[in-house]
């Protein structure tokens, strides 16, 4: 009996109209585009400001366009896995209110809370789902409405993130050389003081006081971040390579979580590698939390080539981090982000 695999048959994204530039900001928060640019390497991002639509409506806009593009029948998806921080609500999940929207009626889902980790943990999880035989056709979508969690008054923290969606089409394929090959995950748990919010959980419920003092925003330590960020990525891409016999020269691409370019950079520098391999598209989208590799992977879809040898890392919250092996399964250029 052949190997069964998942191979990645298709991408969609959905980023807002709406653009926040580092001028209007500065208009918002004592900053300039200088001083934001020099940090982190952003000059815009996307802000989804449409009242009453939330993280899942981005996501619905991903998952239209990828069945789209991939021609794909709605009742043949089995599963849809939604990595988010910032659900709709504490309760239903993301995922049920897009399998409802989209009218997938054959597929169950569920959320993910990773962080910035999380299209990396949930390609990881419907990689297994399918290599198990029990599942044919997985949709896994990451989409953050990181604007509804981030102080405006905070210059550390406002100036990274933005809003955005991506999707990954996985499918089940007895082709060899191509698909997922193996991943190093972690989770050091060591992170709750140095980035998390403070309320709106059951630890500390939503009150009058709680909004008063502003405890329902994004806190970050950012130099303990940046240090663990750091060194977390570019060991876990060591060992990805390290149990798969390879050197940066056979890799193709490496797709990193695009939470700051300095720390992509750090990155790129340890592991000796230039930055013309590693695929950053930070300055237009920001930080987008678990939608950033996804929405690196949509923008830059016509560069992967089939047979493709690609990384991706991510770091988030708790801390979490890892990274993973995946053989590229399809010319991009013969689909285009726009199909």
């Amino acid at each position: 009996m052949s190997k069964i695999n998942a191979v990645i048959t298709g991408i969609g994204g959905y980023v807002p109209e709406y653009i926040l530039t580092n001028e209007e900001l500065s208009r918002m928060v004592e900053t300039n585009d200088e001083w934001i640019y020099t940090r982190v390497g952003i000059k815009e991002r996307r802000i989804l400001n449409e009242e009453g639509l939330g993280s899942a409506y981005m996501a619905r806009k991903a998952c239209r366009q990828l069945l789209a593009k991939t021609q794909v029948d709605p009742q043949t998806i089995d599963c849809v896995i939604c990595a988010t921080t910032t659900g709709d609500y504490h309760f239903p999940s993301n995922a049920s209110i897009i399998i409802g929207k989209l009218g997938l009626k054959q597929a169950h889902g569920f959320d993910v809370s990773c962080a910035c980790c999380g299209f990396l943990y949930i390609l990881d999880m419907a990689s297994a789902m399918i290599q198990s035989g029990r599942y044919k056709r997985i949709i896994c979508v990451a989409a953050e409405k990181m604007s509804s969690m981030v102080d405006y008054q905070d210059r550390q923290t406002c100036v990274l993130f933005g809003d955005g969606a991506g999707a990954a089409m996985l499918e089940a394929t007895e082709e060899e050389g191509v698909g997922f090959q193996d991943s190093f995950l972690r989770t050091d748990g060591l992170g709750l003081p140095f980035l998390h919010m403070k309320a709106g959980g059951s630890v500390c419920p939503a009150s009058h006081y709680t909004v008063d003092h502003r405890m329902h925003y994004v806190y970050q330590e950012g130099r303990t971040v940046f240090r663990y960020a750091v060194t977390s990525m570019a060991d876990d891409i060591q060992e990805v390579m390290k149990r798969n016999n390879l050197t940066m020269n056979d890799v193709n691409w490496l797709i990193p979580h695009e939470a700051n370019m300095r720390i992509i950079e750090a990155v790129a520098k340890r592991l000796e590698t230039p930055m013309e391999k590693i695929l950053v598209n930070i300055e237009h989208y920001g930080n987008t939390s678990a939608a950033s590799i996804a929405l690196a992977l949509w923008d830059f879809e016509k560069k992967l080539k089939k047979g493709d040898n690609v990384l991706l890392t991510a770091f988030g919250a708790g801390f979490v981090h890892g990274a993973s092996f995946y053989k590229w399964g399809y010319d991009g250029d013969k689909v285009g982000k726009n199909a």
